[in-house]
């Protein structure tokens, strides 16, 4: 039995590797690709066979202990980018290749920006709480702030907050060299820029985002003293302040080798804000299928009819109409419990209108 299962593992490393080799040089593989990967593959790939570049594996091999986070960053990234985008023409829909979002990852547009984003971000809160949670011996709580406060004001810092410092410099360790890998491919230096400068902005909405959470001391909770502790917020509100900074992310001139600058001629004195995000090129409309650009369209997509925003089906179906369907949907209902000892239940049938685009 131990030999059959070796001989699968070493097979899996053989057709991985193959796959890795034969993949076009414009969608290189991705680090994000071990966000849609199954539990176990990245531990038993080890390393040295996963999709990143020299320096990923490298710091992953001294680091081993951190791969749990770095794959936990990207799921949440993932997930958070296709949670902010499901009702829209470009619903972060990823395919499962290496590459993980394929074309759209070097495109330049301000879909690319979200993403570098988004995913930043992720690994930075992964690794952050797997610090606060004591996973790791070389980060914990962070303890600056403690001693400190303001006693005349009843309160100090304590308690274990998020040490963000360490999965920011992790963020940048890791992602800033696969940036610069990836861009290299298509886009030279501008792109590099741009990627560099949006997974930076990415890192500072963790940080923007967090709050401070007090604890009461005192007789008969009288908060006479309390304790206070800096914590990341959820990452749907980190998704949200990115989605923010996405509708409103500005274009700046593809010009390698100098200053990010706006490509409005009259806002080009205006500087760009580290928050911000930026991107090169507009995008598609993402209406019709372009399996060169790997752009899905939006035909077969569920839309609300009676909806005005994005989701709705005038706007979501780019004016080519909608279809609709009367599903048919049955559920348990009128549930009573019966002595002794079971719950008896009726089955309700409803029909509902699903509409869907042309």
């Amino acid at each position: 039995m131990e030999r059959r299962s070796g001989c699968g593992v070493h097979q899996i490393c053989f057709l991985f590797l193959l796959l890795f080799s034969l993949y076009p040089v414009c969608c290189r593989a991705s680090w994000m690709w071990l966000g849609i990967t199954s539990v176990g593959v990245p531990e038993k790939l080890g390393c040295a066979n996963l999709p990143l570049t020299h320096k990923q594996k490298d710091l992953c091999k001294r680091k081993p202990h951190l791969l749990p986070s770095i794959k936990d960053g990207a799921r949440i990234g993932i997930a958070e980018c296709q949670t902010q985008f499901e009702h829209e023409r470009w619903n972060c829909s990823t395919a499962k290749e290496l590459s993980v979002f394929g074309y759209e990852l070097t495109s330049g547009t301000k879909e690319t920006a979200f993403i570098h984003a988004v995913m930043a971000a992720g690994l930075v809160q992964a690794v952050t709480r797997s610090c606060s949670a004591g996973n790791m011996t070389e980060c914990g709580c962070d303890t600056s702030l403690q001693g400190t406060g303001s006693p005349s004001e009843g309160w100090h810092w304590g308690g274990c907050s998020d040490h963000i410092q360490y999965g920011t410099w992790f963020s940048r360790k890791f992602i800033d060299n696969s940036v610069k890998n990836m861009s290299s491919a298509r886009g030279g230096d501008a792109l590099l820029t741009m990627n560099q400068h949006n997974s930076e902005a990415g890192r500072q909405a963790v940080a923007k985002t967090m709050a401070t959470d007090c604890r009461c001391h005192g007789v008969s909770g009288s908060c006479a003293v309390k304790t206070c502790w800096r914590t990341m917020a959820s990452f749907e509100r980190v998704g949200n302040f990115l989605k923010e900074r996405y509708e409103g992310s500005v274009q700046v001139l593809d010009r390698s080798k100098r200053k990010v600058r706006r490509k409005e001629k009259d806002q080009r004195h205006v500087p760009i804000g580290k928050e911000e995000l930026i991107f090169l090129n507009k995008s598609p409309n993402y209406c019709l299928e372009d399996r060169r650009w790997g752009v899905a369209g939006t035909r077969g997509r569920r839309c609300n009819r009676t909806s005005a925003g994005p989701d709705g089906c005038n706007l979501l179906c780019c004016g080519r109409g909608y279809n609709t369907h009367v599903v048919r949907h049955v559920e348990r209902c009128e549930c009573k419990f019966v002595w002794c000892c079971y719950v008896r239940c009726q089955k309700c049938e409803s029909m509902n209108d699903m509409h869907t685009c042309k």
